[in-house]
């Protein structure tokens, strides 16, 4: 069976029939596409979802409240409700009996009837597909609702942790003020590092963990079955087979690849998946490294087109991840997200560089951005030897350039493309020039001083 990405399953098999997959690459009929943007282009993919992968999933789903009730066997978490920050249930139909949608609200549109007493939200703002509205609806509601665990991707969590506090300012800031009885926070879909302390302060004083869960839109790969950096726990035995490729062999013509049982710890793969949903051999695109093989834990240390490479620089999504993350707390300001991108010369002469917009959690003074550019330049360049070769002499590449943008900006930008809420990500590395200049045509008006 041949290595697959995306486009090739999609230009040979999917789009010349979509959006009626009848016996394509999956016996019967295909109900649904998971609709997802790609983190660099942003462009819309459609993954196919079966029944049987609707399950599967579901099957994967128990088992992160399984991992939760062993660490806590006395857990209440079934005594309450269960908050998913999913994208709208209001699918688009695309044929007679086919739709598409974020695949969180392909998920709740189809939780079993015995399932539903413990969900939350409601339908009527579980339908919502404007997240400004659902966030401003959900902070109204969700106090009063018993809340047991909370899941969702960082960001868009945090986003609807401020409006809890913004909707009920006498109330506190904590989410024991909210949710007294809250049990568990599961997380995922990016990386957590710049947003645990955040985590940290609306948790103070609560007895809720976290817990991460690893699942792509072509199906679900690993959770956390033990603490924060210990890695996530390989989920086999849900209708998906898992193959590894190391990173070194993806472009080759006959990759290595190797099943769960041969993979090596210390290693960079690249994740492929064979699932019930007519996914053959696909890469997921991103890369792993096992931190132990029995059972097989993995941390996800980046994405295979996660780089940053417009002048030869070679800069890996863990490296800048680390760097900024490390920046921010060397001035001690919490950060809400970022992006990255490269600024090209623009006459003979100039030599390019890097812009990170970034949204903290505070106000942050000239001086302070200046301390954090230099520390994101000095982190790089012991991690990196290409980024300090393009920087030795201030000749091959300027250094990092930081543009600042208020609270909500990030959220507004991706409102304004489309993209707000569920499974979309604010792109952490943009590779593609028109996304990077409309974002940095956004900051240019609405950037701190």
């Amino acid at each position: 069976m041949k290595l697959r990405r995306y486009e090739d399953l999609w230009s040979a098999y999917w789009q010349p029939v979509f959006p009626e997959l009848v016996d394509c690459t999956w016996p019967g009929r295909v109900p649904f596409f998971a609709a997802t943007s790609g983190t660099s282009t942003g462009a819309t993919k459609f993954i196919p979802v079966t029944r049987a992968m609707i399950g599967s999933n579901r099957k994967a789903g128990i088992d992160v409240l399984v991992h939760h009730l062993r660490a806590r066997p006395l857990s209440r978490v079934f005594g309450g409700r269960n908050l998913l920050l999913g994208g709208s249930t209001e699918l688009v139909e695309r044929a007679q009996g086919v739709a598409s949608g974020d695949i969180s609200g392909i998920a709740a549109a189809n939780f079993p009837a015995w399932a539903r007493p413990f969900t939350f939200p409601p339908p009527e703002i579980a339908r919502l597909s404007d997240w400004a509205e659902k966030m401003a609806r959900l902070a109204e509601r969700a106090p009063g609702a018993d809340i047991r665990n909370i899941a969702g991707t960082p960001s868009w969590v945090l986003l609807f942790f401020d409006e809890l506090a913004r909707r009920h300012p006498g109330q506190g800031s904590r989410l024991v003020d909210f949710f007294p009885a809250l049990e568990l926070v599961v997380h995922g879909g990016v990386n957590f590092a710049p947003y645990r302390r955040r985590f940290a302060e609306w948790l103070d004083g609560s007895h809720a963990e976290l817990r991460e869960a690893y699942a792509a839109s072509e199906g679900f790969i690993a959770v956390a079955d033990r603490g924060p950096g210990d890695g996530l726990r390989v989920v086999l035995d849900h209708g998906v087979f898992h193959e590894f490729v190391p990173v070194g062999e993806i472009d080759a013509a006959t990759p290595v690849r190797h099943s769960i049982g041969e993979i090596e710890t210390g290693v960079d793969y690249a994740p492929a998946l064979t699932t019930c949903a007519g996914v053959w051999a696909c890469l997921v695109g991103d890369i792993v490294r096992f931190v132990s093989r029995d059972p097989p834990r993995l941390v996800v240390t980046g994405r295979l087109a996660y780089t940053l490479s417009a002048f030869g620089e070679h800069l890996t999504g863990e490296e800048i991840e680390a760097a900024v993350a490390n920046a921010a707390a060397a001035i001690g300001a919490g950060m809400r997200d970022f992006a990255v991108g490269a600024l090209y010369p623009k006459k003979p002469g100039d030599i390019g560089g890097h812009l990170f917009v970034v949204e903290f959690e505070r106000p942050v003074e000239v001086g302070e951005r200046r301390s954090f550019a230099q520390a994101i330049d000095r982190d790089l360049t012991r991690r990196n030897l290409d980024y300090g070769d393009h920087r030795a002499g201030g000749f091959g590449l300027m250094p990092p350039r930081v543009s600042v943008l208020p609270p909500g900006g990030f959220a507004e930008w991706m409102r304004r493309r489309g993209r707000l809420g569920g499974q979309n990500k604010v792109p952490r590395i943009i590779a593609d020039p028109e996304l990077f200049a409309d974002l940095r045509a956004f900051a240019a008006t609405r950037e701190l001083p």
